[in-house]
């Protein structure tokens, strides 16, 4: 009975002091004024921990937004990273393919294009592996050249693989004609990034800037194919440096043809009519 006395007359309060407020009476908002000025500090004490915490609630959730933001940013930095690695790797394949576009072979002489995938040399051997072999026509003894020129010959064909002993190996030695002077010579490899010319009958006829091309003697090679040119002539010793960078090598095609092999003894007694005097180097 008491709780319905008094909700009917908080009721009836209410209702007289919204009358009261209509008629803007005088006695009320003065009263309203007392009550403001009394409370306003107490309701600003209140509402400063309010307005901290909402501030710590804004900043917690900016914190878990930049931290969800910088996960997937640094995941998108991470596959574009990756992107630009395959994009620079396949614009460096792109690069060696079209150097390789320069090799052009003779007429009746196709060519098998392959990757070096590994040197199979060391201190006293320059070879390297070509991914290339018996399954895709390759034979030992034929020529490997890149657009700049020739590298060397294959030495050993397995199905999937080959080896290709380098120019500048000890043991290697190619027919070669001075391209001017039509000087016929055998280049040399020993061990080192130049060539000797050996068999060369009088180095006085050639001079520092001359081209050196494969002369075709021996059948080992097709005549014409860019070695390198003369860099220095040092006591009677004519020294090539090749025009490929044999240190720098990615892509090689492997010419194919059917001249017969021979070793390079027999190279060296081909050359006809070429006097030999004292092996350079």
């Amino acid at each position: 009975m008491a709780q319905r006395f008094a909700l009917l007359l908080l009721v009836s309060a209410s209702v007289l002091l919204m009358v009261l407020a209509r008629f803007e009476y005088a006695p009320l908002e003065e009263t309203q004024a007392v009550i403001t000025d009394i409370f306003s500090p107490l309701l600003e004490a209140v509402s400063h921990p309010i307005t901290a915490f909402n501030k710590t609630v804004t900043s917690l959730v900016s914190i878990t937004n930049l931290y969800d933001e910088n996960v997937f940013l640094k995941q998108e930095n991470e596959r574009l990273r990756n992107w630009q690695a395959q994009a620079r790797l396949l614009n460096q394949e792109n690069v060696a393919l079209r150097g390789l576009l320069k090799a052009q072979p003779g007429p009746g002489i196709t060519y098998v294009s392959g990757k070096i995938i590994g040197d199979s040399g060391g201190p006293f051997v320059r070879a390297v592996l070509l991914n290339a072999g018996s399954g895709d026509g390759v034979e030992p003894g034929v020529a490997a050249i890149t657009g700049d020129g020739l590298v060397g010959r294959v030495v050993e064909v397995g199905a999937k693989s080959s080896r290709i002993l380098l120019l500048t190996d000890l043991n290697s030695r190619v027919p070669v004609v001075v391209e001017n002077t039509r000087h016929r010579a055998i280049l040399e490899g020993n061990n080192t990034e130049t060539l000797h010319l050996g068999f060369l009958p009088d180095t006085d006829q050639v001079k520092v800037g001359d081209r050196i091309v494969t002369s075709g003697h021996g059948g080992i090679f097709p005549a014409g194919l860019p070695v390198g040119e003369i860099t220095e002539i040092d006591h009677n010793i004519a020294v090539v440096t090749p025009f490929v960078r044999l240190d720098r090598l990615e892509f090689v095609r492997i010419l194919l043809f059917d001249f017969p092999t021979m070793d390079p003894a027999s190279e060296e007694r081909q050359l006809e009519g070429v006097p030999l005097g004292p092996r350079a180097g």
